[in-house]
């Protein structure tokens, strides 16, 4: 498989390496060679099976307006853009393209969301206080994350569609990532905690979630597929 990895940050980087090791032919973009999506023309994206972005808020959407007009396949493991997701999967589906996009592609990630549906499906109506918390590295552009976020919304979604959830997050050194949900009641406390020991099961996703999507058409939830990779 022939793919493009947009974004050389750290994580984009560990992208790359993982599709090499599985035996993909990659080619990757920093921001210094692909200012406003101008190097994704129409001929160089046409030699590539899929494309990864794990660049930032501010570069991603001009990335897939580039890509999908041309029909292209994208995984985007970017966060901080979910105000134009409408239009791009409207985009992606006019011009016949593929769009996966996720706020977590870490396997564990996707089970601690089934799992926090679960807790709050069973604590609904047991007078339980939902919070949640996470912690990143300091060069994390979002915050809060987009994981936390989604966490917010599964439970927001069970317990009270109106209600917010408080979210607190916190830049510390090289973290690469821990979340927890957090349900209190007068009697007690109930933690569900997903701790990252490195960023490798957010690029592994990534690239299976690639390898996935490139027999296919159409548009996306991680949280939706995740079991089928």
């Amino acid at each position: 498989m022939r793919v493009l990895v947009l974004g050389v940050g750290k994580t984009g980087k560990l992208v790359a390496e993982v599709a090499a090791e599985r035996g993909h032919s990659v080619h990757v973009l920093d921001a210094t060679e692909n200012k406003d999506g101008a190097a994704l023309t129409a001929p160089f994206v046409a030699g590539f099976d899929v494309i990864i972005d794990f660049t930032t808020p501010e570069a991603v959407v001009s990335n897939m307006r580039a890509c999908l007009f041309t029909g292209a396949k994208m995984v985007i493991g970017t966060t901080g853009w979910y105000d134009k997701l409408n239009d791009m999967k409207s985009l992606a589906e006019r011009r016949g393209g593929s769009l996966l996009y996720g706020t977590n592609f870490s396997i564990g990630v996707q089970l601690m969301l089934q799992l926090t549906r679960q807790m709050a499906t069973a604590l609904k109506d047991a007078g339980y206080t939902f919070s949640i918390s996470e912690t990143h590295h300091v060069s994390k552009l979002d915050s809060p994350s987009g994981t936390a976020i989604t966490l917010g919304e599964a439970v927001r979604t069970i317990i009270d569609p109106h209600k917010e959830i408080p979210i607190s997050a916190s830049r510390v050194g090289d973290a690469a990532g821990i979340h927890t949900v957090e349900a209190i009641s007068p009697n007690d406390r109930i933690l569900l905690t997903h701790e990252s020991a490195s960023r490798r099961p957010f690029a592994e996703g990534a690239v299976r979630a690639a390898e996935w999507l490139s027999t296919r058409t159409g548009v996306y939830d991680i949280r939706d597929v995740f079991d089928k990779l």
